[in-house]
């Protein structure tokens, strides 16, 4: 699989590069997300009182809008800077997403596993990236039991998205070449961003989430899938 790049500027022709790393979202890309990451925000903003420092549906609508951001900074927004707040709900939001796990259980977006080791067996290495803490991403890790090159969340690589840091991270985690050599796939407009700024090859979007396929597009997604089961059909993947 290859993917062609742009002429870096007038006169120069444009290059083609193997794939070497996926980068892949998790809630809503991946995993399901059916509502679990609002249910487990709305828990802990009444554990910790945040429900009181404002609506609780304004929180809930920023939420949304900043899915596939680093929970801790969305937290230290919604608490008006205030960082021990932050912190307060931030750890209420992992306890409360463990319990729903346990409730709900986790499961996998249909087709995402064997895209998963469709990619690794060709020879391509595939990174999970996430806004949760390392702790709630290896809690639902360990439920689905995969096995990947990387799993990255904000607090393994500096910022969180829409910054190219987990992009970045999974890079050098994996030992892969360049930033031209990957293809970042997400369900927010958020993943989005980070791949543009990180400069990945491909950037593509999927609709099995938080955001619309006009979303996605505004944000810079180079091709929007339904999901990523249709990964394996775009003619980069097809030719492998």
């Amino acid at each position: 699989m290859t993917i062609t790049t742009p002429a870096a500027s007038a006169g120069s022709s444009a290059t083609t590069v193997p794939v070497e790393l996926v980068v892949l979202d998790m809630a809503g890309t991946t995993v399901v997300d059916d509502g679990i990451v609002e249910q487990a925000f709305e828990r802990a903003a009444r554990r910790t009182g945040l429900d009181s420092v404002r609506p609780l549906e304004q929180s809930l609508q920023y939420v949304r809008d900043t899915m596939g951001q680093s929970k801790i900074e969305v937290f230290r927004h919604l608490t008006d800077g205030d960082d021990e707040a932050a912190h307060a709900a931030n750890n209420a939001f992992e306890d409360a997403y463990a319990e729903l796990i346990d409730e709900i259980g986790v499961d996998p977006i249909t087709g995402a596993a064997d895209a998963i080791d469709a990619l690794r067996a060709s020879g391509i290495k595939v990174a999970l990236t996430t806004g949760f803490s390392p702790i709630t991403r290896d809690a639902v890790l360990a439920r689905l039991g995969w096995q990947v090159d990387a799993a990255l969340s904000p607090a393994d690589a500096g910022r969180g998205r829409p910054a190219p840091d987990l992009v970045l991270a999974a890079i050098v985690a994996t030992g892969a070449n360049s930033v031209a050599s990957v293809v970042v796939v997400g369900d927010t407009m958020s993943d989005m961003l980070s791949g543009r700024n990180a400069g990945a090859g491909l950037v593509v979007g999927v609709i099995t989430g938080a955001h619309s396929r006009e979303q996605l597009e505004a944000a810079g997604a180079d091709i929007v899938l339904d999901s990523v089961r249709d990964l394996a059909g775009l003619p980069q993947f097809a030719s492998r």
